[in-house]
């Protein structure tokens, strides 16, 4: 690989705040965050929304994800138009 190129592939920790997880892995995404790992090393800190620990597919939740009223809102741009049969 092209060192000029390619963005720097480093150990980074994701952390998934709703379900109180994190895990380390490499990756190219950035943080200004850093947090301190188990084994005492000082890593960047990507913070995410959902991951395997909080997702209603993996958990066997089910969870209502419309908080910004995106079916009230597709119904009512839509209302008037002729149903498609």
């Amino acid at each position: 690989m092209k060192n000029i190129i390619h963005p720097d592939y480093r150990p980074v920790v994701f952390r998934d705040r709703g379900a109180d997880m994190a895990f380390l892995t490499r990756s190219t995404a950035t943080s200004d965050e850093t947090v301190v790992w188990d084994d005492g090393q000082t890593y960047p800190v990507v913070d995410v929304e959902i991951s395997s620990a909080s997702h209603p597919f993996y958990t066997r939740t089910s969870r209502i994800l419309d908080s910004a009223g995106q079916v009230e809102k597709f119904r009512r741009r839509f209302a008037g138009g002729e149903s498609v049969a």
